[in-house]
């Protein structure tokens, strides 16, 4: 077998698997798992959810690592660097370790054909696994039905929330996408949803299978509290518990403490296995990191970071926005995938920002420049200066803004991993 280092195996990967197209199902990737003895021993907790999913997954990353646990995270997308979507105690492990995992599911696939993500899910429990870790949480990549992360029984399952978003994959409807989001329900299980009302789909199918769910507002909810502190309250699982005197999460944005809820639901259901204490979950919530998701970088300009890519997440940028102290000037640094609903995402921010500066993003699926412009004009949206690319918006906003000003960077992963090199 040709030896490869990281960046040559992602290289390979792109393209290695129908041309580097999205091939969902699990029946190849299941096959491998057994051909490499993939068996986690511990408690698995898989997140799913429109959005919310990666501050959920950091929420309980830190939480269970404070708790003195050894703890198995996979994420998705990375932002900067690969090796972001396979952490243990929050730490990405290192090239050799993925190397090593790619060679041995390599030599396990057997001539099935494996897409990028196959490659990435595989090769996290594979280390995971080797090193023994206290628990496993999965980020779903992409629906959960037919998503690599559910050839494994989760022991505890969250969606976070459920609106619309790749919808040529899940479906034109909320019920569509609620449904395929479902699918990493496990009979008998936790099953924990974060929206309330659930979509019905989601419901019947937890009924159907015979898992427990859980429901933000009916088995547990938080309440807000003077000094930055909030409780939070759960009666589910067939016990009751109130967790008092939390701190207010590091991660910005008011719909963090839902997520913070979620993660605290998933550990009250885990209790028995790993029983998590007070000071652990305080530590967890101050300490915990998800770069990019509405992300205030220290210093003047006020400047914000936010992967958001879909109607649900600008209407959380939006809010959370608001939320800022006044801005004197509001720049909004701009791009999107030509995939995704950029209307939806316009009408929902454009009364925030006085001054768009906009660019490509130079890949396949990237909204070019002349597509962007069209789509800020039928918005009615005045005041946009062009760029070549993110990093000449960015710097180009930096010079304008004074420090009584906001500069927000958002559209897509990209567009935030493009801005870091500038935005610091």
């Amino acid at each position: 077998m040709q030896q490869r280092n990281l960046t040559q195996w992602l290289t390979h990967l792109e393209t290695a698997h129908s041309n580097g197209l999205i091939d969902m199902g699990l029946t190849r990737v299941a096959h491998v798992k057994h051909a490499m003895q993939l068996q986690p021993t511990c408690p698995v907790i898989i997140v799913g959810g429109t959005n919310g999913k990666g501050s959920t997954c950091a929420f309980l990353s830190q939480i269970y690592a404070q708790a003195g646990y050894k703890v198995g995270t996979l994420t998705s997308p990375h932002l900067l660097k690969f090796n972001e979507r396979i952490t243990i105690n929050t730490h990405p492990v290192s090239d050799e370790q993925i190397v090593a995992a790619f060679e041995r599911i390599e030599l396990a696939r057997d001539k099935i054909s494996l897409t990028y993500f196959e490659f990435n899910t595989l090769a996290a429990v594979d280390i995971f696994q080797r090193e023994h870790v206290d628990v496993m949480i999965l980020e779903v990549g992409l629906g959960g039905r037919l998503d690599a992360v559910n050839i494994f029984d989760a022991d505890c399952a969250i969606v976070t929330s459920v609106d619309l978003d790749h919808q040529q994959f899940l479906g034109d409807t909320i019920e569509q996408v609620a449904y395929e989001k479902a699918g990493i329900f496990r009979s008998a299980k936790p099953a924990i949803c974060g929206q309330n009302p659930p979509p019905q789909n989601l419901v019947n199918h937890a009924n159907e299978i015979g898992a427990e769910l859980i429901l933000f507002k009916k088995d547990f909810f938080f309440s807000k509290l003077e000094n930055q502190q909030w409780s939070f309250h759960f009666s589910g699982s067939l016990k009751t518990r109130n967790r008092n005197a939390l701190p207010i999460p590091a991660l910005r944005g008011g719909y963090q403490l839902n997520n913070a809820s979620c993660a605290l639901a998933a550990i009250e259901c885990l209790h028995e296995r790993l029983p998590v204490d007070l000071g652990a979950i305080k530590r967890g919530l101050l300490m915990a990191e998800n770069i990019g998701r509405f992300q205030v970088l220290p210093g003047r300009p006020i400047c914000v970071l936010d992967v958001g890519h879909n109607p649900h997440a600008a209407r959380a940028l939006r809010q959370s926005l608001c939320s800022l102290p006044f801005a004197q000037h509001r720049i909004a640094v701009f791009s999107m995938l030509a995939d995704k609903d950029i209307d939806g995402v316009l009408a929902t921010v454009k009364d925030q920002f006085d001054e768009w500066y906009i660019a490509p993003l130079h890949l396949p699926r990237g909204m070019n420049l002349t597509d962007l412009q069209t789509k800020l004009q039928q918005h009615q949206i005045d005041h946009v200066k062009s760029f070549e690319n993110i990093q000449a918006a960015c710097t180009a906003a930096l010079s304008a803004a004074t420090e009584n000003d906001r500069i927000v960077v958002f559209g897509s992963f990209h567009t935030v991993a493009e801005a870091m090199a500038v935005c610091k």
